[in-house]
């Protein structure tokens, strides 16, 4: 049996759905520090970080949002590495974020701390020491 490889090459991007597109774009260029990289009329936006990675905004549909935790299955938050915590919690801070965790150890190494979006989507800032 002959076994193929997929020619991975990382994450492409992952994607959000929120109430307000253009809103949130904004938030997380302004906040977070990405760039708006193409619009699509539906509206979704696709935005690039520093680093070249994609994240896509687009729309909500009618589904009623669950409640959910780190732990809830499926996929759960999106982690931002950074290169100094302490930075990142202090920058956050004067945007009035909610945190959601108090800094502590990363599984696998490093610092994170847990906050929400504007629209109560989970996120982390997380520093690493990879080598």
């Amino acid at each position: 049996m002959t076994v193929t490889h997929l020619g991975l090459t990382g994450v492409d991007h992952p994607a959000i759905a929120v109430a307000d597109v253009d809103k949130m774009a904004d938030w997380y260029c302004d906040v977070l520090g990405y760039t708006k990289y193409y619009r699509y009329d539906k509206p979704v936006w696709m935005l690039r970080a520093p680093d070249g990675s994609l994240l896509e905004i687009m729309p909500i549909d009618d589904t009623l949002r669950p409640q959910r935790t780190t732990w809830t299955p499926g996929w759960s938050h999106l982690a931002l590495r950074v290169s100094n915590i302490e930075q990142a919690i202090a920058h956050l801070d004067t945007h009035n974020i909610t945190w959601t965790s108090d800094l502590i150890a990363a599984i696998g190494g490093g610092r994170v701390r847990a906050f929400e979006d504007p629209e109560g989507n989970m996120l982390q800032v997380v520093e690493r020491m990879l080598a």
